[in-house]
């Protein structure tokens, strides 16, 4: 957790900071694409802080009303950033396409300065945000790959119309950076939304953890398994597992743990499991067998 606070931290830090900078550079050079990626950095940052205080309120242990603590926020967080990321991207577009039609000098040598500046910074916060493994540090991370790649393609714009009179393609590169950020953005927010609905992450199969199950000796059936995430880093299933007669009897403690293990080596931190009996489970019972 302490991992996860420091990393968002230091990325807020590096954003806010390449924000000014981005800011001066495109009103000295005019460069559309340069304000653009500023508020869309702006954007980023907000989200960076908002996540930060998220990471850090994530930290507050369990009670007896917030039973799960207050991981779940890390979560909201993610959803925060894409909203807001959206929501700027639209902006930009609004501002770009007019600037096709009436195209406006840059000063390309500035744009080259700065656009090197953002690849450095930009990477520096993409590697250490890649290294975690929370849903918000994975949308972060996407962002800041967005900024790193957004940068190399306006150092090569920037690089041609240093030497070619080409202005309209400071407009074209924004149209299409943005558009490849709401690409990004819509493939973790489809992530969210699942984690969000407590749907199964999309780093577990179903039928896997089911086989995982029946490979323990002496299960026959597993019912109303259902297998959710805290906030894409933390899994905890739920699940009824029908076991021969014989080896419940003997050793239901023990087939408990193996399973138990099994889950846990898969990547499933928690899970809780009700062994049954070979003639508890009826047709009523097991109507919601998710595996059938």
């Amino acid at each position: 957790m302490a991992d996860r606070e420091k990393n968002v931290g230091f990325a807020a830090s590096l954003n806010i900071l390449f924000t000014l900078i981005e800011v001066v550079g495109g009103l000295l050079t005019n460069s559309l694409a340069l304000l653009a990626d500023a508020l869309h950095d702006f954007v980023d940052s907000f989200a960076l802080i908002v996540a930060w205080l998220a990471e850090r309120q994530a930290k507050k242990p369990a009670t007896e009303k917030m039973t799960f603590g207050y991981r779940r926020l890390s979560l909201l967080s993610a959803l925060f950033a894409a909203v807001v990321l959206v929501a700027g991207s639209l902006f930009i577009l609004s501002q770009a396409i007019p600037r096709l039609l009436n195209p406006e000098p840059v000063d390309a040598g500035g744009m080259i300065v700065i656009a090197l500046i953002g690849v450095t910074i930009n990477g520096l916060g993409y590697f250490r945000l890649k290294k975690g493994l929370s849903q918000n540090e994975k949308v972060l991370s996407w962002h800041l790959l967005e900024d790193i790649l957004g940068w190399i393609v306006l150092l090569i714009g920037a690089v041609i119309m240093r030497y070619w009179n080409a202005p309209i393609i400071d407009p074209i590169m924004t149209i299409g950076f943005t558009a490849f950020v709401l690409w990004g953005v819509s493939r973790n927010a489809r992530e969210t939304f699942n984690l969000l609905l407590q749907g199964v992450p999309s780093h577990i199969d179903t039928d896997e953890v089911n086989n995982l199950i029946l490979s323990v000796k002496g299960t026959k059936k597993v019912h109303d398994m259902h297998i959710w995430s805290l906030e894409g880093e933390i899994s905890i299933l739920t699940a009824h597992v029908i076991v021969e007669d014989q080896y419940l009897l003997q050793n239901p403690d023990e087939i408990r743990q193996l399973i138990k293990d099994k889950l846990e080596d898969y990547g499933i931190e928690h899970s809780t499991l009700e062994l049954e009996s070979e003639g508890s489970c009826s047709n009523k019972q097991c109507v919601f067998n998710l595996n059938e």
